[in-house]
């Protein structure tokens, strides 16, 4: 439902913001200014709770190497089945959280899921043995499982279909910065300890934690529930952003995909029906598995990798020799979701991007030098972050209907994340110090997520084709993706 100040417009303000009557540049100048204050007011938000989000379940691979296991007297075996049970409830609660976001709103619910994690990410630092190890990282996963398909759903409706991949990877970037900025700040917060009677690597726990209960009430504060309610827009930036959004289409069809219609879709189980059984989100769901298979075990077993290798002279500077894989990663990752953004291409793009990580695990298989091998930790860290905006956007932008594309993320994002099963049993401590086997398993994934990308690409051509041969005229004002104006990115 259209907010009520958008509803109340005065008449000549509401044709000041008609797309009929502006010319071309004013359109221009309009859409550049608003694009400018949802990037500079929105995307910094998303970025610093997914930060927050990459630092709190990926911080235990630092505090790993710091003397986790030996101090709450754990096997390596009981260190992997902690990392697991994340997973588990993570992905248990990705669908059922975005069915959830439209009724609370964006605004609350988004910091509200921050906030807990936060609180809970705390309580790793006081834990005493395996039973805590395991509850705590259990509701850890249920906290942050709604944060990223949460995140990709309320883009959706702030951005046009060709605005989304630049926005998924400015704030995805934030995942490979956590890497970078996550070693730096563990190598920092470790020195803390013994204190207090509280080890080192505790203290990663219970500062990066409060951090997170910070961002979480920071973005409480800044976040908007929807383009209506921007405080940041002017009234009249309001009406032609929505309208904007509503024209993702064709001249002539500007209502049949709206994002004002989507909101007042009414939950029908046919939608979610229709998203589970869509042929393109299991294609990207099972390579975005692979994907996050090798993207989740990089996160985890970095430090792990590199203290293997020698070139260290200890885990204080095994951190900060894992920052350099994230960083070279951050501005590709940018440039590419750029690129695909003005390309208007998805999977075309993955198709470039993937051979990149699929280079750096063949070679870091099958090389026995330090420094090369270390190398092409760089190539696995490029290749797999800069896939990612593409594969999260492209689902999104082919779904249209609010509930199907909320089912549709979700979808994707749960059987993705099932990788974290993968990453969790991927580099046991007896494959070091080459962890060849690891590498290889990586290897075969990516291999699979290409073709998987491939085909995806084919068949999106395919519908395109059907819908050009009037074979969807059946479907015409439906609406939805079904509607045969209604063109698949590919």
């Amino acid at each position: 439902m259209a907010d009520s100040k958008v509803a109340a417009l005065p008449e000549h303000l509401e044709s000041s913001v008609k797309a009929n009557d502006i010319n071309d540049e004013q359109k221009r100048l309009m859409t550049r200014r608003i694009l400018l204050k949802l990037d500079t007011h929105v995307l910094p938000v998303l970025a610093l709770m997914f930060l927050c989000s990459f630092l709190d379940r990926t911080n235990v691979g630092n505090a790993k190497i710091l003397g986790l296991e030996k101090d709450i007297h754990i096997t390596n075996r009981q260190y992997d089945q902690g990392l697991a049970v994340f997973y588990a409830t993570y992905i248990a609660s990705e669908l059922p959280s975005n069915l959830v976001l439209k009724r609370v709103s964006p605004r609350i619910w988004l910091p509200f899921l921050t906030f807990a994690w936060g609180v809970i990410a705390m309580c790793l630092g006081f834990i005493r043995d395996f039973a805590s190890f395991m509850a705590v990282r259990a509701l850890l996963g249920f906290a942050e499982g709604g944060l990223l398909p949460g995140m990709v759903l309320y883009l959706s409706g702030m951005y046009t279909r060709g605005e989304m991949a630049l926005r998924i990877g400015l704030f995805y970037t934030a995942a490979s910065l956590s890497g970078a900025f996550g070693g730096l700040l563990a190598r920092g917060l470790s020195a803390i300890g013994p204190r207090g009677g509280l080890e080192g690597w505790r203290w990663i726990f219970i500062i990066e934690g409060l951090i997170t209960v910070v961002c979480a009430l920071v973005a409480y504060i800044f976040l908007p529930g929807s383009l209506e309610t921007a405080a940041f827009l002017s009234v009249d930036e309001r009406v032609y952003a929505a309208r904007r959004l509503a024209g993702d289409v064709p001249a002539g069809h500007e209502d049949r995909f709206s994002a004002n219609t989507e909101r007042d879709e009414r939950f029908q189980w046919s939608e979610v029906r229709r998203g589970i059984f869509n042929v393109q989100v299991w294609l990207t769901a099972t390579a975005y598995f692979a994907i996050l298979s090798g993207l989740y075990s990089f996160g985890l077993f970095l430090p792990t990798i590199i203290n293997a290798l020698h070139i260290t002279s200890g885990p204080n500077e095994t951190q900060l020799w894992s920052v350099i894989p994230y960083a070279v990663a951050t501005p590709v990752t940018v440039f590419i979701a750029l690129l695909s953004d003005r390309l208007r291409l998805r999977g075309v793009i993955m198709l470039f991007t993937l051979p990149v990580a699929i280079i750096g695990y063949a070679v870091i298989a099958n090389v026995s030098n330090p420094r090369v091998k270390f190398g092409m930790t760089c190539l696995m860290a490029t290749g797999l972050y800069s896939s990612v905006p593409c594969i999260l956007g492209w689902n999104s932008n082919n779904s249209a209907g609010h509930y199907k594309r909320a089912t549709t993320s979700a979808l994707q994002l749960a059987v993705a994340n099932c990788g974290g099963f993968v990453a969790t049993f991927i580099y046991p401590s007896k494959q070091g110090p080459r962890y060849h086997q690891g590498h290889t398993d990586v290897l075969g994934l990516l291999v699979y997520a290409w073709f998987a990308i491939l085909l995806n690409v084919f068949y999106c051509r395919k519908i395109n084709r059907d819908k050009a041969k009037g074979k969807y005229d059946a479907y015409e004002g439906s609406g939805d993706d079904r509607d045969p104006k209604f063109k698949m990115i590919l």
